[in-house]
């Protein structure tokens, strides 16, 4: 059952003169038993008095029953029609609606009731408060001609609306502003249909709560999370910093900018920052206004801050900064920032609000971060502080990692470079083009190396290497095998054997590091030498791709051979491999950046390599350009080393052969015969160092080593003598006493010479010595 208010009406001699239904239910007498009977007696306790002089109180009364009951109640005087006082009006809502009433007036939310015609029927207090005027002033007036703003507007009544045709609650969110409020707030507001005792809707009630605080914590946040996958995606200075700003604007600045001491972007160790004005570079800015009204300083340029404006107190501070206008301090950056922007003067009542927060991480500043208010009409709170530096360390953090992997890149392309071959030593042997493109990719610097490596006897050496990993580590191991592969082709060892003990090398520097870096020092290395003599190739692998050989003509395939185990695993022979080459045929030498690739076949690239290698260029530097647009990707996720070789042959008439027979008559023979041989080639001022030269390394040959011998001389970029025997036992240079009879003619050929020395063959030994042809 429904209760009602319950009203019971006391004439001047203190009897009841009215009963109400409500009265009935609540007290449980009928009108019948009541009416005319002092109204004291429906009392519990306190005279009538006291509630008919205070006008309202707790009353108990006492049920028909017998049981107590207490409640509110409200005494209103009433008058006869002369004036004089005739009676009271009592009224007393058992079910609370003068406490819910209260509630209603007292709510901190804005409260308000429509009819249903969107007129106003009653505000409470915090409706009243937002509307800025009295709710006398607004009852009975049509909604829409109480608000200015024409989207809030809008919604709003389109929401009454809504509630009343069809009855149904509505509860949304809206984001607007209000006649006493100086800027925009976020609202959750509520409507639902009040409803008559017949269940006819009669009103709608509205209730709005500000969640302001919430909303713009909630905002924060999601940039700050925004921030954590949007701000730092390349290692790269400049990108971060325009990642910081495309964050910041438009949802928390009008204008943002990003500036960064100078050595941010170079090689240097942070210096101290100097007293007076402080200088930074701008690499970044954003605005809402699509001309960039507030920029004052160009991308790029320097600026130097005065120690009183936002940027220089947040840098020499280390603290956000927050300035408003009207601030001294705001009005003298102000001045500063329109003298040096274009503009000018046209934008000096633009801006209103500014916070300047540092950009420090790891202890070190960095630069600073300047955000600026100007259409937005809020100005930067203490929550705004402490978002923008919560932003501004995690973005310091980001610069600070692409700093450092930037300079350390840099540190190791540059020690790749200075140990990658300056420029290819002269040889005769082949023609060479090289290119060598570093990673791109943020594992850094590889160990990539080439070598071309000019050998005795007129053949050269062709190498290219792949130290495993990235960075400085990996280019300083690719510099210790460079120079370990010189050195052992300096001594003339065959393929096979300088991979072996290059193998056992790096099995040696592994185990010096306590086996911390075995897998850093692992390395793929291939080793050919090229006879133009023989015109025979004879080379060997170390887990390296083999070479793309391209016969004249146009057919290139890979060079059939066994790749073996990588350097470092020890233990595995490696084998060698020959192939006869014509004249001018092609050597592709490459490392597997080249063709190897996630997302490629390798065996699909190497043929595309094969069929750009086998197309007609003009040069070897045009083959060499057409191979890597045609078969590198465009973002190269390893180094890519490529060295390619045009074979050349020494003919008939440039090599001269004799067998020796071992008689030490027959010298001066052959002394004779080599003298000849250097006036058919036009030589005869080197035939008195030649005819040395043969006299001593024939005489050694038939002495101390063991038949068959052989006299060879080459003439190629430099003469070339060569004397090979059946002996494995190489001479050694030694110095001869006052009183010795021999000891001497090594020493004479070393002098003489440009430089000589001795290399194993299949067959024995073959001494050699070089000495330069004359300039003709």
């Amino acid at each position: 059952m429904r209760h009602v208010a319950a009203v019971v009406i006391i004439d001047a001699l203190g009897r009841v003169a009215g009963w109400s239904e409500g009265a009935r239910q609540l007290t449980g007498h009928p009108a019948g038993e009541v009416v005319g009977r002092p109204a004291a007696d429906l009392l519990a306790q306190q005279t009538l008095g006291e509630l008919l002089t205070m006008g309202s109180g707790t009353v108990a009364l006492r049920h028909r029953d017998g049981h107590r009951i207490e409640l509110s109640v409200t005494a209103c005087p009433v008058t006869g029609a002369d004036g004089t006082p005739a009676g009271h009006v009592l009224t007393a809502d058992p079910s609370g609606t003068a406490l819910a009433a209260q509630a209603f007036q007292q709510a901190s939310m804005s409260m308000s009731v429509f009819d249903l015609q969107q007129r106003y029927l009653r505000l409470n207090d915090a409706a009243c408060a937002v509307m800025g005027v009295a709710e006398e002033a607004l009852t009975g007036r049509f909604f829409p001609e109480t608000v200015a703003d024409v989207e809030y507007n809008r919604g709003f009544q389109h929401h009454l609306r809504e509630v009343a045709e069809t009855g149904r609650p509505v509860r949304y969110e809206s984001f607007a502003g209000s006649p006493t409020l100086n800027r925009e707030h976020h609202w959750s507001i509520e409507m639902w249909p009040l409803r008559a005792e017949s269940g006819e809707q009669t009103a709608v009630a509205m209730a709005a709560f500000d969640n302001t605080e919430q909303y713009w914590a909630r905002r924060r946040l999601a940039l700050l999370n925004e921030a954590a996958t949007n701000i730092g995606t390349t290692l790269d200075v400049v990108r971060t910093a325009e990642e910081l700003v495309e964050l910041l604007v438009p949802r928390y600045a009008d204008f943002a900018s990003v500036d960064l001491l100078d050595w941010v972007l170079g090689a240097d160790e942070p210096p101290a920052v100097p007293e007076g004005a402080v200088e930074m570079r701008r690499v970044a800015h954003r605005s809402t206004s699509p001309d960039n009204p507030a920029t004052a300083v160009a991308l790029g340029r320097t600026e130097a801050y005065q120690p009183p404006s936002p940027p220089a107190q947040a840098i020499r501070e280390g603290r956000v900064v927050r300035s408003q206008a009207g601030e001294p301090s705001f009005v003298q950056w102000l001045a500063e920032r329109n003298a040096r922007s274009p503009g000018g003067s046209r934008h000096r009542d633009g801006a209103h609000s500014v916070i300047a927060v540092p950009l420090r991480a790891r202890g070190t500043t960095l630069g600073v971060a300047v955000c600026i208010r100007k259409t937005n009409p809020d100005e930067y709170a203490p929550d705004d502080a402490v978002f923008a530096e919560e932003l501004a360390s995690r973005a310091a953090v980001c610069i600070d990692n692409a700093r450092r992997f930037a300079r350390e890149r840099d540190t190791a392309l540059a020690l790749q470079h200075s140990l990658l071959p300056q420029g290819l030593p002269g040889q005769a042997a082949v023609e060479v083009a090289h290119r060598y493109l570093p990673s791109g990719s943020l594992a850094g610097i590889g160990g990539d190396w080439f070598d071309v490596i000019p050998l005795s006897g007129g053949r050269v050496g062709l190498v290219v290497g792949d130290v495993v990993g990235h960075g400085i580590r990996s280019s300083a191991t690719m510099g210790r095998l460079r120079t370990a592969v010189r050195t052992l082709a300096d001594v003339d060892l065959p393929p096979d054997e300088l991979l072996t003990h290059l193998d056992d090398l790096v099995t040696h520097l592994s185990s010096d590091n306590n086996g911390e870096e075995v897998a850093e020092l692992g390395a793929t290395c291939l080793y050919a030498v090229y006879d133009p003599v023989s015109r025979r190739l004879s080379l060997a692998a170390a887990g390296h791709p083999a070479p793309v050989v391209v016969l004249p003509g146009g057919v290139a395939q890979s060079v059939p051979m066994a790749a073996g185990p990588p350097l470092g695993v020890g233990g595995l022979p490696f084998e060698a491999t020959e192939q006869e080459l014509p004249e001018g045929s092609v050597v592709a030498l490459y490392t597997d950046g080249l063709v190897e690739d996630r997302d490629r076949d390798p065996e699909g690239t190497t043929d595309e390599l094969c069929r750009v290698l086998a197309a007609s260029a003009g040069s070897l530097e045009e083959l060499c350009d057409n191979v890597l647009k045609a078969v590198l990707p465009e973002q190269p996720g390893d180094d890519v080393a490529l060295l390619l070789a045009c074979t050349r042959a020494l003919g008939a008439d440039r090599v001269a052969t004799w067998d020796v027979p071992p008689d030490p008559a027959q010298v001066a023979v052959f002394r004779q015969a080599a003298t000849e041989q250097l006036a058919l080639w036009g030589l005869e001022e080197t035939a008195f160092v030649t005819e040395l030269v043969v006299s001593e390394l024939v005489t050694n040959a038939i002495r101390y080593g063991e038949p068959p011998i052989q006299l060879r001389l080459i003439r190629d970029r430099a003469l070339i003598c060569e004397v090979s025997d059946a002996s494995s036992t190489s001479p050694h240079l030694r110095r001869a006493h006052a009183y010795d009879e021999g000891g001497r003619g090594l020493l004479l050929v070393a002098q003489l010479t440009q430089r000589w020395g001795s290399r194993h063959t299949a067959a024995g030994k073959t001494i050699w010595a070089e000495q330069p042809l004359p300039d003709t």
